[in-house]
């Protein structure tokens, strides 16, 4: 959260937010319970279907992404400032720190607390969670009634409860008895059956020398027990109530613990600490596997710590396999040498040693670095667990032990921020928070911000989130500056050369933790891991056979996978950068590098090739799933191909190009232009139509200016010398709305397309389209039906959501605003389901026109928020401009002109490009600025205004915009008193919009007032002249309307 807003949250009572130290009016039950839902995961994103879960239950409202909408616009104006919860993707986000929110607050300081509870520092523990206790006002979400509400306030709740035991363990340890009865008391009240608490009361009394209310409080427990549980006290309160009979205040002493003591702060592994401590209680043995430097025993070092019990800390990372049960020996304190043997026998093994030490006792034993004495490990435990009934084991190894029992806990890398996240936020994040931790040792003051936050995040990222890595990277600004070591970092294993000297030899440099996974691989193991390294962003088993023409390659990866140097979804499987990295060394020393990186390429081809029809069938969801999470290896593909093989870049970015399209134009638009630069002016013989895609995804991904005209006007040729069917018929489209109808031979097309049944839906959408600008609406409507229709047949949603957005409009023109929202409901079903978000944008922009067409403010800003949203994601500044002009007509209606007037300007600078589809935000911006002038009384200005908005786009296939500022033109007539006029323009208007006035509230009231103003002979006259008049010359009049004659 930025300081400067000095915004405050709380769900430990009531919920609500403060700005400087006032509460804000938030807003009704539902908006509440909205914003508490956001601020229980605040910083993150909350999928809307959660959401929508949370507050309607089993029985969400029709329309339920509509109502999530308005509760959030709702929500925003609650708080006074919309940029706090942004809207994403998947969801929504509230932009508040941890420390803003009074539940976040509470859990970090109770961690905070437990970490120097575990340490054996109880005045600062109870600092800390008597900080955190004072953070509640009330019960947890005292006034939210909302489905999802009953589940978190209890799971706080018990939060609660732990902290107030944990508390009050740290103030008896302090030896302030005195201060933690009432707080016990309170809890063991509430909840009777926690027998814990109750054990710390006792505890608590009898160190106030109140020994019969401590007596009396165990005789409670014991009947409340079996009166409800039919059970019998705990050992643990059974020991209490026998040493306070005794009259023993020291109990039973300290549990006894050998684990190594930590000089820095344990930091980002909050979560998996838990769920560590979580398997331990319901298990007997948990291993920790990752890769080297993954923090494995830093975090088993932390869970061992939080338990009650004795622990025994045995490290086998310099024992060889037949010394594993006397290093057991030696953490356990007991002599090698072991007990003499009864004459005529023998001395008892080490293992049944231990297992004669351990048997009957309560022990956690800590078995650190397992992986290369594995089996020895896994056989020890083995024996020693069915013999101890009260031991636990916590392992930790790139390899699991592999006996029954088990319970495997992947370490993952440290989550990392998304892309682009400001300095602000990224500190929240554990890589961050990691790396921050460590520099400001090093460097004290050292802090992330705007002018660091890019290097900090590519180290982070380039070192995969793994702890070690990023240790020995924040340990390099003691002598460099935070540019320089991410700069540096294309060498990570010469930058990360020097560690901690006290550090076990394979954790001193990143070279060595690598090092030390690679040399346990056999020579099989070795080979396929360096040419696994060609992949890009992970692989399947197919392609992993495929590229490195293994056909046994799947045993290979999964014993990669068992030794932690490859991490597995179950499907995927991937190498981190940083072990990619040194076997990629391997790769180049074998002399492989472009033998395996061609047979890459050659597969990949081969996959996209295969998965271009079928993203037009009923197959499209499914291929473009597949084709997503092989993203990076198609990138990585063409990115090599580019100069090694130009011929098989063009294939591939052809085969690619309907994908980048569902997903997001801009997303191969550098390869295509960078492949365009080394094939240069002339496509290669029968290459014509890749080459002409690869114009187009360079032109539609942003590429403007001279070089962008140059490639349009050869490949324009190019596109009109094919007279044959395409193998790409979406070519056609993407041509058409990259370069423009002025470019578009829709003759020549009639040739090139082809007689199957998308292609046929093709041309009926093509023909709706003609006839909508041609404002020929039946003729329109009827197309688009067919095309829906053909489209549904195939399977095809793109086709069938820009058919039905197209029957929205329709719709909407004739006022059936009903139908309209129906039609686009469906087709931001199919839009949302490709995940096409561009295309997403333009069906919620249509949204919030018929939302403002029917004077319905709040709903028609919900939407053009969330598709400007949506464009920025998917980076087209036209698309965003689009959103701010749609914002700016909801400002305007609604009366802010100021804010209408910068809406509409940013609109105005915010396109990029001269693309067709550009040049009609630039006229509806102007157009929309000349209304607010006319508002504002400078007649004169608005004029200007809605000329230059004809002028801008006299051409244009987009008829909202001429007919607005037409009508516009007539409100100027109007103001100047010359009403015959203003009724001869709103003719032209009507002309221009299919034989209808335009839609936008602004107009009606000036036809009213024209209409008063006039005879109705007059009216019919004037008016009927402007309607009846082509549309071509009914806008060369409204553009001439003023002008000097």
């Amino acid at each position: 959260m930025r300081e400067d807003w000095g915004m405050r949250f709380g769900v430990l009572g009531p919920v609500e937010a403060r700005v400087g130290g006032a509460v804000a009016g938030v807003g009704g039950p539902t908006v509440r319970a909205l914003l508490a839902m956001l601020l229980l995961d605040a910083g993150r994103v909350v999928p809307a279907e959660r959401l929508i879960d949370g507050l309607y239950g089993a029985e969400p409202p029709s329309g339920a992404a509509n109502a999530l909408q308005s509760q959030v616009s709702r929500l925003r104006r609650g708080l006074g400032d919309a940029a706090l919860v942004e809207g994403r993707p998947a969801g929504y986000r509230i932009v508040a720190g941890e420390d803003d929110v009074d539940a976040l607050r509470f859990e970090r300081l109770a961690r905070d607390g437990r970490r120097e509870l575990a340490a054996g520092r109880h005045d600062a523990a109870a600092e800390l969670l008597a900080e955190a206790l004072g953070l509640w006002r009330g019960p947890a979400l005292a006034d939210v009634s909302a489905p999802f509400a009953e589940a978190q306030a209890a799971r706080l709740e018990e939060e609660r409860a732990s902290v107030v035991e944990e508390y009050g363990a740290a103030r008896l340890a302090t030896g302030d008895a005195e201060a933690v009865v009432a707080p016990l008391r309170d809890l063991v009240d509430a909840r009777p059956l926690r027998e814990r608490a109750r054990a710390l009361l006792m505890r608590a009394l009898h160190g106030c020398g109140r020994q019969a209310e401590a007596l009396a409080v165990f005789e409670d427990g014991r009947r409340i027990l079996a009166e409800e549980l039919g059970a019998d006290p705990s050992k643990e309160l059974a020991d209490v109530h026998l040493a306070i009979l005794r009259g023993d205040r020291s109990e039973d002493g300290e549990p006894r613990a050998n684990l190594p003591a930590q000089l820095t702060s344990f930091v980002g592994r909050d979560e998996e600490l838990r769920r560590v401590g979580k398997m331990l209680a319901d298990g007997r043995l948990v291993t920790l596997l990752g890769p080297g430097g993954a923090g494995k025993t830093r975090l088993a070092v932390e869970a061992a710590g939080r338990e009650r019990g004795d622990v025994c800390f045995v490290d086998l990372a310099p024992v060889a396999p037949d010394e594993v049960p006397k290093a057991l020996l030696g953490a356990l304190g007991l002599r090698e040498g072991g007990m003499r043997p009864a004459p005529g026998g023998r001395a008892p093994d080490a293992v049944e040693r231990v297992r004669t030490a351990l048997d009957g006792r309560r022990v956690l034993l800590v078995l650190d670095n397992c992986e290369h004495v594995v089996a020895s490990v896994a056989g020890l435990a083995h024996r020693l667990l069915s013999a101890c009934p009260d031991l636990r084991v916590l392992a930790t190894s790139r390899e699991a032990l592999g006996i029954t029992g088990e319970a495997l806990r992947p370490l993952p890398p440290l989550e990392l921020p998304p892309e682009g996240a400001p300095a602000r936020e990224v500190a929240a994040y554990p890589a961050v928070r990691l790396f921050l931790d460590r520099a400001e040792a090093v460097r004290p003051g050292f802090a992330v911000d705007e002018g660091n936050v890019r290097d900090v995040l590519r180290i982070c990222r380039a070192l995969d989130g793994l702890p070690l890595a990023i240790e020995l990277a924040a340990a390099r600004l003691r002598s460099l500056p935070v540019r320089d070591v991410a700069t540096r970092l294309d060498d990570r294993f010469r930058l990360l050369s020097r560690g901690d000297r006290t550090a076990a030899p394979r954790h001193q440099t990143l070279r060595a933790v690598v090092e030390w996974s690679w040399d346990l691989l056999d020579a099989a193991e070795q080979t396929l891991a360096r040419r696994l390294t060609v992949f890009s962003g992970g692989f399947t088993l197919e392609a992993a056979a495929g590229v490195c023409r293994d056909d046994d390659a799947a045993d290979a990866v999964a014993s990669l996978a068992d030794k932690s140097l490859l991490q597995s979804d179950g499907v995927r499987y991937r190498m981190l950068d940083t072990v990619r990295a040194f076997c990629a060394e391997r790769l180049a020393e074998a002399g492989e590098t472009e033998r395996f990186e061609r047979a890459h390429a050659e597969y990949f081809l081969a996959l996209a090739g295969r998965a271009d029809p079928l993203l037009r069938s009923g197959e499209q969801l499914e291929w473009l799933t597949l084709l997503a999470a092989d993203h990076g290896n198609l990138h990585a593909a063409l990115r090599r191909s580019i100069r090694r093989d130009p011929v098989l870049a063009l294939q591939l970015n052809a085969a690619l190009s309907w994908y980048w399209w569902l997903r997001g134009r801009v997303e191969g638009a550098p390869l295509a232009a960078a492949l365009l630069d080394e094939v240069g002016a002339d496509p290669p013989e029968g290459l014509e139509e890749e080459y002409v895609l690869c114009v187009t995804n360079a032109v539609s991904g942003g590429v403007s200016g001279e070089q962008a005209v140059a490639w349009l006007d050869r490949a324009e040729t190019v596109v009109h010398g094919i007279r044959r069917h395409l193998r790409y018929p979406v070519a056609i489209v993407m041509w058409a709305l990259a370069a423009g109808p002025e470019r578009t031979d829709n003759a020549v097309f009639a040739q090139q397309i082809g007689d199957d049944p998308w292609s046929r839906a093709l041309v009926k959408m093509s023909d709706g389209f003609v006839a909508q600008f041609a404002g020929d609406m039946a003729g329109a409507e009827r197309a688009c039906a067919e095309a829906a229709r053909g489209f549904r047949a195939c399977g095809d949603r793109w086709g069938a959501a820009n058919s039905l957005d197209t029957l929205a409009q329709i719709a909407d023109w004739r006022g059936d605003r009903e139908r309209a929202l129906a039609l686009l409901d469906e087709a931001l079903g199919q839009m949302e389901l490709l995940g096409a978000l561009e295309d997403t944008a333009d069906l919620l922009y249509q949204r919030g026109y018929v939302h403002l067409h029917g004077g319905e403010l709040d709903e028609a800003r919900a939407a053009f928020e969330r598709g400007v949203e949506l464009a920025r994601r998917a980076g087209t500044p036209d698309k965003v401009a689009g959103g701010y002009q749609g914002l700016g007509d909801v400002a305007r209606l609604g009366g802010d002109l100021p804010g209408a007037r910068r809406l509409y300007e940013t609109a105005l600078t915010g396109y990029a490009s001269e693309r067709f589809i550009a040049v009609a935000v630039r006229g509806t911006a102007l157009t929309g600025l000349g209304w607010v002038a006319l508002a504002e009384g400078d007649a004169g200005r608005a004029r200007e205004l809605l000329h230059e908005s004809l002028d801008t786009a006299f051409d244009h296939p987009v008829f909202r915009h001429r007919a607005f500022a037409a009508a516009g033109l007539a409100a100027v007539a109007l103001a100047e008193g010359d009403a015959p006029r203003a009724a001869l323009l709103l003719g032209t208007a009507a002309a221009a919009n299919g034989g209808r006035l335009p839609a936008d509230p602004a107009v009606a009231p000036v036809s009213s007032q024209v209409r008063d103003a006039l005879p109705d002979d007059v009216w019919d006259a004037e008016f009927g002249r402007g309607a009846a008049l082509p549309l071509g010359e009914a806008l060369t009049l409204a553009r001439a309307d003023g002008l000097p004659t």
